[in-house]
Parts: structure tokens; sequence; C-alpha cells
């Protein structure tokens, strides 16, 4: 979703300004869809929320489910960019200290309540059902890859025949992650964290 470049590398300032548009429409969304679910949130709501016309919004998405596939792919990238972070850090600490903070004011988080929002809709819409296969699967390889790297690259040094069944435990550790916030916000934290160092430990253990 980056804006075009012109021939010298940067983007004039009607793209600039069409990617604000963008980012401000699919925050408004994100809104809409944790607070009023899917289907009840309407383009009305949206643009309410976003605080510009429905028709202007028509001029960026078709529909709601052209949001729902753009912020798939806005997650995506944003994970991607994290995922390949070339450094060594305390995943345990890291997951505990973002446990209930998946709705950050800069977009970044994807709410427990959004996933579970894009989850169930999956199961009826082919399109988006497919779109998130490909999230899953992207970001599966890309946490292999970061395991397997070597320490001095950032990553764990894992053999690559480990790589594939610790990556799956570790998205579904993430994202139970965010599905334990909707039922428990106030966890203990210094709980939590013990309880991830345990795991953590076994999931990087040669």
């Amino acid at each position: 979703m980056n804006a075009n470049l012109d021939a010298g590398g940067t983007a004039s300032k009607a793209e600039l300004r069409a990617e604000a548009q963008r980012e401000r429409i699919l925050r408004a969304a994100q809104k809409c869809f944790v607070e009023h679910g899917f289907h009840a949130a309407s383009m009305a709501n949206i643009a309410d929320t976003a605080e510009m016309s429905a028709g202007l919004i028509y001029r960026y998405f078709e529909n709601k489910n052209a949001i729902i596939l753009a912020i798939v792919e806005r997650q995506l990238q944003l994970l991607s960019e994290d995922i390949r972070l070339n450094r060594r850090f305390d995943l345990a600490a890291d997951l505990a200290r973002n446990y209930g903070h998946s709705d950050a004011d800069d977009g970044r988080g994807m709410s427990a309540a959004l996933l579970l929002e894009m989850s169930a809709e999956a199961t009826r819409d082919p399109q988006i059902a497919a779109a998130l296969d490909y999230f899953d699967a992207t970001m599966r390889k890309a946490i292999g890859d970061w395991l397997t790297r070597s320490p001095e690259a950032g990553g764990h040094g894992l053999p690559r025949d480990a790589a594939p069944a610790r990556a799956l435990l570790l998205q579904c550790l993430v994202e139970g992650l965010k599905v334990r916030e909707t039922r428990e916000p106030d966890l203990d934290r210094a709980q939590l964290e013990q309880a991830l160092r345990e795991f953590v430990s076994a999931l990087l253990r040669h």
C-alpha cells in the first residue's frame, strides 16, 4: 500500500494525500468493526468515524470486504517488518509486555476482537478466507526463517527440520494470547511472563 514514487524516488503530494486518506479509513473501519462487529458496522458508520463522506470512502474501497482485505494486507506488512528485525530480543518479556495492548492508536496492532471478527467472517467468505490463509502461511514462513537464522543475524539457529512445527506453535501462542485478552484483560503480567518463559525456553531449545 506504499505510495508510488516518481522518477526521482519521491511520492507526489496527491499520492501521499491518497495514502493518508486510506490509512484514515482503515483506522476508522478497525474501530467500527471492533465496536459493532463486521456485519453491523456500515459504510456510514465508518464514514462518520473517519469524519468524511461515504462517497469519498467509495473512491478508495468498493465495499466492506475491500476494507477488511486491506486491513489484512496492512497487518501482514507490519508483522513482516517486525519479524525481520535482525536482533535478538527477550521473546517472553515482549509477549507479556504487549499483552492487552494490541489496540494501539498507531494502527500497528490487530485487536483480539478484530481477529475474531475476521476469523468468523472467513468461515462465510471465501475471499477473506483466502486472504487469511495467505497471511498465516506467509507469517509462518517468516517466523520459521527467524528461528533458523544464525544468532549473529538475530535468529536462534534452530535446525531447519524443527522450524515448521515451532513456528506453528508460536503462531498459535500469539493468537491464543490475543483471545485470552478478551477474557482476562487484567491477567497478572508477572505470572504470564513466568509461564511464557517456560514455554519459550522449550520452544527455542535445540
